[in-house]
């Protein structure tokens, strides 16, 4: 058995979330989120109203970085991720840095509206939620920088194999073509 704790990063809105775990010879149980015990523990209000689930089917899969419109709380069902997260805030003083996390299930990711969010699957099968305040509706735009940024040097855990990131994500602007005024010359 864990406990429940809930840490602030040094990206200002980035949560990291240890689950409390109870497991016995049977197997184990976990709330992932609770709100009153979350709300004690001062992790902003999250408000989910869709819950997304990403199924991977093997070990090196990247998605992202999108910083999509809401507020995202991320948790591995199975499997593990490595996540990455992004502050793609222009305004931001922490703007182009990033902070890594192994994600199981023993923890969680409270990501703020701004950040972008991006993993590479470790351990397969990976199925990764994550609750959402907002609604997709298509052909809503939003923030999402290529998976290797030359600026951003992510240093992923596993090489990239050609089918591990969708041609979407691939194509996606790196973050001196997004906001070149942050990248005097």
């Amino acid at each position: 058995m864990s406990a429940l704790t809930v840490s602030a990063t040094e990206l200002d809105g980035l949560y990291v979330v240890n689950l409390d775990i109870h497991s016995d010879s049977r197997g184990s149980f976990r709330e992932v989120y609770q709100l009153a015990k979350l709300s004690k523990l001062k992790l902003p209000y999250l408000g989910p109203v869709q819950w997304n689930i990403s199924e991977n089917n093997r070990k090196g899969i990247i998605r992202g970085v999108h910083a999509e419109p809401w507020d995202k709380y991320i948790h591995c069902i199975t499997g593990r991720a490595w996540a990455v997260i992004v502050d793609l805030r222009p305004v931001s003083p922490t703007f182009g840095q990033h902070r890594t996390f192994e994600l199981d299930q023993t923890r969680a990711l409270f990501v703020s509206t701004g950040l972008g969010n991006a993993y590479q699957v470790v351990e397969a099968p990976c199925v990764y939620g994550y609750l959402v305040n907002s609604h997709w509706r298509s052909g809503q735009t939003y923030p999402s920088v290529v998976y290797n940024d030359p600026d951003l040097d992510i240093q992923w855990p596993l090489p990239v194999g050609p089918d591990d990131v969708s041609d979407k994500d691939r194509q996606n602007p790196m973050l001196r073509q997004l906001w070149p005024d942050k990248f005097p010359e």
